[in-house]
């Protein structure tokens, strides 16, 4: 699947697009997805378990994430968590999405729909 073209993925469902930027710098569970998006977005966005876990399973199958073996130490977790990672794939899905919406936001700012700011 990694040699596959990230622009036929394109547009991403916001949920997708969240999770993926939730993984771009750390291994995450489900829960420590949820927050990560919460917190970045200062809670604008929540989302739920079952957005949570349908978009997971979507991407493990289309490659985009994979569950993790590496473990935190067990006095330290849960084990019935899952972590995912981001694949290579994944991250290049996430940088052309992000190029993507650069892209409309820089037309947006030209049709002064923006502040330059």
């Amino acid at each position: 699947m990694g040699d596959q073209d990230p622009e036929k993925l394109l547009p991403l469902s916001p949920a997708v697009f969240h999770v993926l930027l939730a993984l771009a710098d750390a291994e995450r569970h489900g829960y420590g997805i949820i927050k990560e998006v919460e917190s970045r977005t200062e809670g604008r966005v929540r989302m739920g378990p079952g957005t949570l876990y349908g978009s997971i399973k979507r991407m493990l199958e289309q490659g985009l994430v994979e569950e993790s073996d590496e473990r935190p130490d067990a006095e330290l977790d849960d084990e019935r968590r899952r972590y995912y990672r981001l694949t290579n794939f994944g991250r290049r899905v996430a940088v052309a999405e992000a190029e993507r919406l650069s892209g409309l936001v820089k037309a947006a700012r030209a049709k002064q729909l923006l502040s330059r700011a």
